[in-house]
């Protein structure tokens, strides 16, 4: 009988395959965060994800190299304008609106733009007027009682200074002393962590000179300078002779009420000078502010009817590389500015500059001016683009101070990690 052999085992089972690994976001490298990160569209979108989880603000605060990126790619935005007249009404704050952006939508409604935190000894005349606002602080004084303060509306940080010893500040003047301006300077983002936070300069001039005093808030202290030289060509009564001042990329500057040139003091030497002004622009202050380029080269730009004139200084060639205002370009901007905003040329009168940061020309319509009942736009224009851009259409009263994002130091890293 023949025998049958037992069938084959069956075949070993096949072995299942792993299951992939999960992919997610906290997977990434710090470098392809970092990547991600450059392409949001503002510094409140990435204050927002930075803010999210631990992960991702150490991505930023661990880099020097990106946050320089993005800020060239993503400069601090503009949040709006604050206006002031005298001190004698509460300050107002006019945002800039953009749908498009809703993270900057909620920096602005998070922000405490009547200044609520601020304290009044009267609250139905809080006497506070805005001197300076740089680096997202306001500068503010008080002549009823003689405070000034240093206030963060975004973060609410408040820093109550003494007044400058005026004992001391007037020592020596010749002829009527005239109290001018303060200024606000802010150390850069990536010092304020460290503490090196900001200083305040108080100005005033005698019939010929002028004398500056310097709060530090590292000590605490007022630091008060010597008298500067005699400067020339002053009126006979020594009164009002220096225009209201501004800040060119650390030098403080006044320019004359009657003759071309502007009084400097220089922030990093603290030494007094003065640079000759073109002459076309000899009394008349009304017509052209001084500022910076992107960056940092000094410019004036004068708006005569709808025409920007563009000088910016720098060597001359044909004349020993000394430096001088030269001519760079004239812009006519009528026919964009109507475009923009759908008026006409009868509506809008002229064009005034307001001032002049970090490239970007801010600039209203003449309506206000000529009847102070009306609205006029408040408009940009970028000097490197040549886009005009409309801001806002609003009845202003006083000078208006725009209000600029500055980083937070949450997203800056120690100096350890820096």
């Amino acid at each position: 009988m023949a025998s049958h052999s037992p069938p084959p085992p069956p075949p070993a089972a096949a072995k299942s395959a792993s299951p992939p690994i999960a992919t997610t976001i906290l997977s990434l490298t710090d470098d392809l965060l970092r990547e991600i990160f450059l392409r949001l569209p503002s510094l409140p979108s990435l204050i927002r994800a930075a803010l999210s989880c631990r992960a991702f603000l150490a991505a930023v605060r661990s880099s020097p190299a990106f946050r320089r990126s993005f800020r060239e790619l993503h400069p601090p935005p503009l949040l709006g304008f604050f206006f002031d007249s005298d001190g004698s009404k509460i300050s107002c704050f006019t945002p800039v609106r953009r749908s498009s952006d809703p993270d900057l939508a909620a920096a602005v409604r998070r922000a405490d733009v009547f200044l609520t935190r601020v304290p009044c000894p009267d609250d139905a005349f809080p006497g506070w007027q805005i001197m300076d606002c740089r680096g997202g602080r306001l500068l503010l004084c008080n002549s009823r009682n003689e405070q000034i303060v240093v206030y963060d509306p975004l973060t609410g940080a408040l820093d109550l200074l003494p007044s400058p010893p005026h004992n001391k500040f007037s020592h020596g003047h010749r002829g009527k002393l005239i109290p001018m301006d303060y200024f606000l300077l802010c150390s850069g983002d990536e010092a304020r962590h460290r503490g090196l936070s900001f200083r305040v300069v108080s100005l005033c001039h005698d019939k010929s000179r002028l004398r500056a005093a310097i709060f530090s808030s590292a000590t605490k202290e007022w630091q008060i300078l010597p008298w500067s030289g005699p400067m020339p060509e002053q009126p006979a009564s020594g009164k009002y002779w220096l225009l209201k001042g501004t800040q060119l990329n650390g030098l403080l500057c006044w320019s004359h009420s009657k003759h071309s040139y502007m009084a400097v003091l220089d922030s990093s030497t603290w030494q007094f000078s003065r640079i000759d002004l073109p002459e076309i622009l000899m009394g008349q202050g009304h017509l052209y502010c001084a500022g910076c380029t992107k960056d940092g080269k000094l410019c004036i730009v004068a708006a005569l009817a709808f025409i920007l004139l563009v000088w910016f200084r720098k060597a001359d060639a044909a004349n020993g590389n000394v430096e001088r205002w030269m001519l760079e370009t004239v812009i006519p901007l009528e026919d964009v500015l109507l475009q923009v905003t759908e008026g006409s040329r009868e509506d809008h009168g002229a064009l005034k500059v307001m001032g002049i940061l970090d490239g970007i020309v801010y600039l209203s319509t003449w309506e206000t001016f000529r009847d102070s009942t009306l609205p006029c736009w408040y408009l940009s224009f970028c000097l490197e683009t040549r886009k005009l851009e409309k801001l806002f259409y609003t009845k202003t009263d006083g000078c208006s101070h725009p209000y600029i994002m500055a980083w937070p130091t949450s997203l800056v890293g120690s100096s350890s990690s820096s």
